[in-house]
């Protein structure tokens, strides 16, 4: 069970996708965060309203020559950099038998995306998101929502995240769980994990 954002894709400005917003789009991250974000993305994020529907009314106000379709467009675009070495890595692993599915905090149209559009649906056999389930990381409800939408026991997963708080929760949860940032393999990181318990999933040899 793997993370997106910071994991399988990794954005090489820790700026993310608004590095260079006012300068391609004349839209300051910063009003895009006050107007938008911070009072609609709690809702967008948990599927309690669309992202569309909530982005034109404030890019009407804050940004009039920008459609939401451009926004999310280059929105998604400039998220989209996927991190080629961790794919390479976990193929081995799905080839030998492992499943591989993803755990993120998305909102339905990005997650549709990712799933479709950069096509990791042929490297993952399922995509758990917080838009879906209706709840987010580390909220324990959604490691709750991830085991009954997959079938797996807290001892049949094995999880990496970027986020400690992400990590901590699952641990709690009963998930043998490592931080991941980018200096140790996958199989590694799956070996420790066995050290600690006999749940995790076998890595390739």
């Amino acid at each position: 069970m793997l993370d997106v954002d910071g994991v399988v894709i990794v954005h090489p400005d820790p700026r993310g996708s608004s590095a260079h917003l006012e300068r391609d789009l004349d839209l300051s991250s910063e009003l895009l965060h006050a107007a938008f974000f911070q009072p609609h993305w709690q809702d967008i994020i948990l599927g309690r309203a669309d992202l569309r529907a909530r982005l034109e009314p404030v890019l009407a106000e804050i940004a009039p020559h920008l459609s939401a379709e451009t926004l999310t467009r280059y929105w998604f675009e400039n998220d989209a950099h996927l991190n080629h070495g961790l794919l390479a890595q976990l193929d081995p692993i799905r080839s030998a038998g492992v499943k591989l599915h993803l755990a993120t905090v998305q909102e339905h149209q990005r997650a549709r995306h990712i799933w479709h559009g950069l096509e990791l649906k042929r490297s993952f056999d399922d995509m758990h998101y917080a838009a879906e389930l209706g709840c987010a990381k580390p909220d324990e409800r959604f490691f709750r929502a991830v085991e009954a939408k997959s079938g797996f026991s807290p001892s049949d997963i094995f999880f990496i995240d970027d986020k400690q708080a992400n990590v901590d929760a699952a641990h709690a949860r009963g998930w043998s769980a490592a931080l991941w940032n980018g200096t140790r393999s996958v199989t590694a990181l799956m070996e420790q994990a066995a050290d600690c318990g006999p749940s995790t999933p076998s890595p390739p040899p």
